[in-house]
């Protein structure tokens, strides 16, 4: 089936389009997998603390995979940041609540960004095919 070059550059241009699609999709399922493992590295850190006990000690992790060690105090609350640089002192349970929550959340949308990352994979995968079977054809016609 040979079509004409409008339809083909109209092809290729679509399929450029799907091409930065799926690098915008990788991009943001990376992000949220940042997000979903530091978020879940801060809850399991709020269980430890809840769950220990007054000079126990503890890890924490920091960052970049990297912990400390601290000395558990009498005072439970946890400070938690709620978003636009805005944090809140929460007690343990109810930061634990809240990194649940997010952890839904952040797990949520990791799952619908990998759906439309797949079916733009599988668009663009279905239509550069067809763009060289075009290409192909072109170059067996006699001239």
């Amino acid at each position: 089936m040979i079509v004409e070059d409008a339809e083909l550059r109209q092809a290729i241009s679509v399929a450029e389009s799907y091409r930065q699609r799926v690098e915008s999709l990788s991009r943001q399922v990376q992000v949220l997998r940042v997000s979903l493992d530091e978020v879940t590295m801060a809850s399991e850190a709020l269980k430890a603390f809840k769950d220990a006990k007054e000079g126990d000690e503890i890890m924490v992790p920091i960052g970049a995979n990297s912990f400390v060690t601290v000395k558990v105090t009498s005072n439970k609350n946890v400070v938690v940041d709620i978003g636009s640089d805005i944090s809140v002192e929460k007690d343990s349970e109810s930061a634990i609540e809240y990194m649940g929550a997010n952890i839904a959340e952040i797990s949520e949308a990791l799952k619908k960004t990998m759906e439309a990352l797949g079916e733009s994979q599988n668009a663009l995968n279905n239509l550069t095919a067809a763009i060289q079977q075009e290409y192909s054809a072109r170059q067996q016609k006699p001239q």
